[in-house]
């Protein structure tokens, strides 16, 4: 397994609540492309603006969730739909890069916020992590439902995560004021349900599965503090993998290289074997759970890790070249990972 954060956070997933998430399909460097087209254009071909929380997020976005903000106690706002020559006019001066929010009515800037988001060559939850989000927004636990949501939220492309958690934060704001506005965060997570998780097919829009999307958006809507953010649990195992580095063993006597590999635990069970019994009573959801609930810093937000390449994140400092005992890394109660020595001779 090659050690990114990214790697590590499937392996949580399939581990706690049986989540496998697949690596996104390398698509193809688009060509960027200079202009001041606001709709329809891929999230890395429009200008950015830096806000120290969030990341870049699209100066368009920034400028329309603030004048909304000003205007949060409008009553339907989301719902009531804007005047549609009004809204027109309004995007043919944004494409044109005119600024002309400041002077809009809140219903046409909602509009075009929405039609924003829907519009994008591809939705802000990539489609690859559509079945994902949906398994984790059916696990029977709340406390487990939060906590996979939370992991998948991170798996997210840095320009998506920064866009996506920045509206969260905004619209769990409008939600707050729901008294004036009438909207709730369910109703504003039914509303944007099209806008970032659109069903690919007639099969995902039955009832049950729409209800689902909007349970996902609704989760995010009211916990935008946890979107992106990597729990302690996991931050641990990372910092482990960082430091830690199998080389080749040569053989001086037979002239022969061996290596020694980090093989993911498939199975708790596994894991439980090669270290002893668990504690009585204690299953390993409830480990992390334990370990990343309590007062003190128990969470490092990941937003951004993405987004300067040139930055190495994993680095590599040790070597274990001891012929008779040599030392692996094991899953201990979810917390972290540890060392733990074994004897080449008594495995398999």
């Amino acid at each position: 397994m090659k050690v990114t954060d990214n790697n590590v956070i499937r392996f949580h997933l399939h581990i706690l609540y049986g989540i496998s998430v697949k690596s996104f399909e390398k698509k193809k460097e688009r060509i960027l492309i200079s202009g001041s087209k606001v709709f329809g254009v891929p999230l890395e071909n429009l200008p950015r603006q830096y806000i120290p929380e969030f990341g870049l997020v699209p100066c368009f976005l920034v400028d329309a969730c603030s004048l909304l903000l000003e205007r949060a106690g409008t009553v339907g706002l989301f719902r009531k739909p804007g005047s549609l020559p009004r809204i027109r006019k309004l995007r043919a001066k944004l494409n044109h890069g005119e600024g002309c929010l400041s002077t809009a009515l809140p219903y046409d800037v909602a509009t075009l916020v929405k039609q924003f988001c829907r519009e994008l060559p591809e939705p802000l939850f990539p489609s690859e992590l559509h079945t994902a989000l949906l398994k984790a927004q059916s696990l029977s636990n709340l406390r487990d439902r939060k906590a996979a949501l939370q992991l998948l939220s991170c798996l997210l492309p840095a320009r998506n995560s920064s866009c996506l958690h920045y509206l969260f934060d905004f619209l769990c704001k409008v939600s707050q004021r729901c008294t004036e506005n009438l909207m709730t965060s369910t109703n504003l997570a039914t509303i944007f349900t099209p806008c970032l998780l659109p069903p690919p097919n007639k099969t995902e829009m039955s009832e049950g599965r729409l209800e689902l999307r909007v349970l996902v958006l609704w989760t995010f809507i009211e916990n935008p503090d946890l979107f992106g953010v990597i729990p302690k649990a996991v931050m641990d195992s990372m910092e482990f993998l960082m430091n830690f580095h199998f080389q080749e063993d040569v053989n001086s006597r037979r002239g022969k290289q061996k290596r020694h590999s980090f093989k993911v635990m498939r199975s708790v069970r596994t894991v439980l074997r090669i270290q002893g019994k668990p504690k009585a009573g204690s299953t390993v959801s409830e480990q992390i759970q334990e370990h990343t609930s309590g007062d003190g810093p128990r969470m490092r937000r990941s937003l951004g890790m993405d987004t300067f390449p040139n930055i190495k994140q994993f680095r590599t400092c040790t070597s274990y070249t001891n012929k008779e005992l040599c030392k692996m890394p094991v899953l201990t109660g979810v917390e972290k990972l540890q060392l733990v020595p074994w004897r080449r001779c008594s495995l398999p």
